[in-house]
């Protein structure tokens, strides 16, 4: 039995699921998750992530993450945590970048935060001189001072989606048509958690709202309030607004329906709710991207690695730089939120 088959017979019992539950079962089903079935990173995988494009992109955060620590007074016992690590690319990367920092590695407790045994066991290959420490959640995560990246974690996050009738709202669910998946909305009911979102939508208009997403945030926030530093880089904006579920299977958009288990399916992240579910932490602004790249020295950085390079290398790495940097790419379609303690600085390239 398919994972859609399964579905379609659990709500053929038991009626229409939130798209959360939907998530939830096509990413992380035991025998059939999109997650815990396979490594989907790369060209041979359905999408490929910013480390995935370049080394730069992993050095730079790796050495933006050793700055903060300095500025903090270099504590002697940290935790240096990624949430969702992939392959481990980002953290090697990072590792790679400030192995000339003095201290910094000696003093790092290096915390990979993942539930997929295929993608732990792709990080264990990737860490074979210095061996992390794997968690299932960031509730596992070892106590003391937190330097944190999470690059693409909050977007694989499950949403829930409601719709605006009047005053009240509609949830929008996954049923059945004729024996098929399809979406549908819920009975007419409150949502005080969307109260505030009175003010700027209309009959008709759809928001997102993520628990998941600030229940990390209230784990991670206090932590680093006294002593730490956060950087979470993924696409989305300040506000929800709009649909923006989607699937993406072998680098192309497909229908979040067709095929559960076989395709990511992602949200673009509000900001605005990662920021409001900060405290005690402060915040910086949110960041493109690009800009927060560009303040690091990415161009920079890219020169001097292209004075190595030649032909078709040459070609690619120039192509990777404006991949991650140009606003018509991800320079500006994905975003970069700090958090840091209100008595500190806040982390390189951002600003309060």
């Amino acid at each position: 039995m398919t994972l859609r088959d399964a579905l379609i017979k659990r709500i053929a019992a038991q009626g229409p699921i939130t798209i959360a539950e939907y998530m939830t079962t096509a990413l992380l089903h035991p025998t059939h998750g999109y997650y815990t079935t396979r490594d989907p990173f790369g060209t041979q995988g359905d999408f490929t992530t910013a480390p995935e494009i370049s080394q730069m992109f992993g050095e730079l955060i790796g050495l933006c993450l050793a700055q903060s620590w300095l500025d903090q007074g270099a504590p002697s016992d940290f935790v240096l945590a990624e949430l969702g690590p992939g392959r481990g690319t980002l953290m090697a990367d990072i590792l790679r970048a400030t192995a000339t920092v003095r201290g910094f590695h000696t003093s790092a407790q290096i915390v990979l935060v993942e539930a997929s045994p295929v993608l732990r066991q792709a990080q264990a290959e990737m860490f074979k001189d210095r061996t992390p420490t794997w968690v299932n959640g960031v509730e596992d995560i070892p106590p003391g001072p937190l330097w944190l990246v999470a690059n693409e974690f909050f977007d694989a996050l499950p949403i829930r989606q409601f719709v605006r009738d009047g005053r009240g709202w509609r949830e929008r669910c996954v049923g059945l048509d004729d024996g098929q998946l399809t979406f549908g909305l819920s009975p007419l009911g409150p949502q005080p958690a969307l109260d505030h979102r009175r003010e700027d939508t209309a009959d008709g208009d759809l928001v997102e709202l993520c628990a998941p997403a600030t229940a990390v945030m209230g784990h991670i926030a206090p932590r680093i309030a006294t002593q730490g530093c956060a950087l979470i880089v993924d696409y989305g904006d300040w506000r929800s607004q709009g649909d923006t579920l989607q699937a993406v299977r072998g680098h192309t958009p497909s229908d979040p329906l067709a095929d559960p288990g076989n395709a990511d399916l992602t949200a673009h992240v509000d900001f605005e709710a990662l920021a409001q579910a900060a405290a005690p932490a402060a915040h910086t602004k949110i960041t493109p991207q690009g800009v927060f790249l560009e303040r690091l020295g990415i161009t920079q950085r890219a020169e001097t690695l292209a004075q190595h390079l030649r032909d078709t290398a040459l070609e690619q790495h120039i192509a990777a730089h404006r991949r991650l940097t140009h606003p018509d790419e991800m320079g500006n379609l994905f975003k970069v939120l700090g958090l840091f303690p209100d008595h500190a600085a806040p982390p390189p390239g951002l600003t309060r």
